[in-house]
């Protein structure tokens, strides 16, 4: 049965191993040490959970990594950054099945539906500008940090700041969530609350 749960210390285990060891976000361009478990200790007193896990029974389907900019420094020092302060950042993701190419749209909607709950002003992420879209392994699958700008701008995502290809771009969620009855966006909407477990109280 799929699932999305919220991601934490408790649910960290569940994702690859590579995403349980990293803290590239939660440093700086420094070489400042950053203790994990702390750091989820300390997120999660502040905030809550810091992300989403799409589940299909015990296996990992995708992850998403998000909360407060300000809770990611490695965002201040990016091209085109630093991300605002009264905005959700989203990450990174993990995409484990290439037979699942609606997953990542389903934590993103999972995100931005959470952030307007807990009263985010707006959702931001950095984009890449591909000059031609590839298939979807080379541009989804596995690890991604900087998503592609065209997936974002389909979302509702509009740029903020530019430097080079790479691209700061912003969704307001005060007006949010207008979507037709009908196409695909509509399914990615249902899918998502269908598999959405209810949101934390708010924290931000």
């Amino acid at each position: 049965m799929s699932e999305v749960k919220h991601l934490t210390g408790a649910t960290d285990h569940l994702r690859p191993g590579v995403c349980q060891s990293c803290v590239w976000w939660q440093q700086t361009t420094r070489a400042r040490e950053v203790e994990r478990p702390r750091w989820i200790a300390e997120f999660e007193e502040r905030f809550g959970s810091w992300g989403k896990l799409y589940m299909d029974g015990e296996r990992h389907v995708g992850s998403l990594q998000y909360g407060p900019a300000v809770a990611f420094p490695r965002g201040a020092s990016l091209p085109a950054g630093p991300p605002s302060d009264d905005a959700v950042l989203v990450t990174c993701s993990y995409i484990s099945d290439p037979s699942s190419p609606w997953a990542l749209q389903s934590l993103f909607l999972a995100c931005l539906g959470e952030s307007k709950d807990r009263g985010a002003a707006a959702v931001e992420a950095f984009a890449y500008g591909y000059e031609h879209r590839g298939d979807f392994e080379s541009r989804f699958l596995r690890h991604r940090t900087i998503f592609p700008r065209d997936f974002l701008d389909d979302l509702g995502f509009r740029t903020l700041r530019v430097d080079g290809r790479v691209e700061l771009m912003r969704l307001e969620l005060g007006g949010l969530l207008q979507v037709p009855s009908e196409g695909i966006v509509a399914e990615l909407v249902r899918r998502a609350r269908e598999a959405l477990v209810r949101p934390e109280p708010a924290r931000l």
